[in-house]
Order: C-alpha cells, then structure tokens, then sequence
C-alpha cells in the first residue's frame, strides 16, 4: 500500500510538475492553459490500475474520467465565465469545482439511466464488417 501511494505521488507530481514547466517555459498563453488542464490524475490512475489489477480495472478507470472530463469542461466554462462576471478568483475556483462535481455526477446518472453502453471492440469490428460490404 505505501508502495503504490508513494508510486502514484511520484508519477502525478512529475505529470504536474512537466506541465507547469511548460506552463512557465512557453510563450503562448494559450499553451499553458492547454496544459493546465493536462490530466495527470487519469494518466495515473490508469497506469497504477493497470499495474496492480490488470487492464480490465484500467479500463473502467479510463471510462469513468470521461464523466471527469466532461465535468472539467463545465468547470473551467465556469471558472472563466465567474472570473468576467465578478473578478473574484477564489469564488471563481470554488463555483467551478462544485459545477465540475454535480455536472460529471449528472452525466454519469444520464448514462446509466438512458442505459447507454461504452462502444465495445465488437461493435467496432461489426461496424467495420458493415461498412465494407456496403
């Protein structure tokens, strides 16, 4: 257990770490928002699921962040659109974490409620056998 903490603290400090630098080191503004919003919690997790359980756990890791990302999305649309509204970052930041949480939690719901299914390798191979005899 320390092992793997002490593993994933490593991987994702140096994930953040990279992207700070390069947050610092670029000179287009632009770029370091793109990398400020570099996922190095997912590439963890993903990695150290993968290590300790196998590539099936790693999967449905890799499958829930979609509902992260999705969230990160309305999270930092919110961040940005309080930040013109009110100037206030620290209101900002904390209104943007609590949509990023209720949004990724609402897509998960729809999901499971609309009993949407992740595409699976066999619908892929079945879609391809379709469109070539088309």
């Amino acid at each position: 257990m320390t092992k793997d903490l002490l593993l994933r603290f490593l991987l994702g400090g140096a994930a953040v770490m990279a992207s700070y630098l390069i947050i610092v080191v670029s000179p287009w503004e632009i770029l370091g928002g793109i990398f400020a919003a570099f996922p190095a919690v997912m590439i963890t997790a993903v990695l150290m699921a993968g290590v300790t359980s196998g590539t099936k756990n790693a999967a449905k890791i890799a499958g829930g962040s979609v509902y992260g990302m999705i969230g990160g999305i309305i999270c930092a649309a919110t961040v940005w659109l309080f930040l013109k509204l009110t100037h206030n970052w620290p209101l900002s930041m904390l209104l943007g974490l609590l949509f990023w949480l209720i949004s990724s939690v609402m897509v998960s719901t729809l999901r499971e409620k609309l009993n949407i299914k992740p595409f699976s390798r066999k619908m892929v191979l079945a879609e391809a056998r379709f469109r070539h005899h088309k």
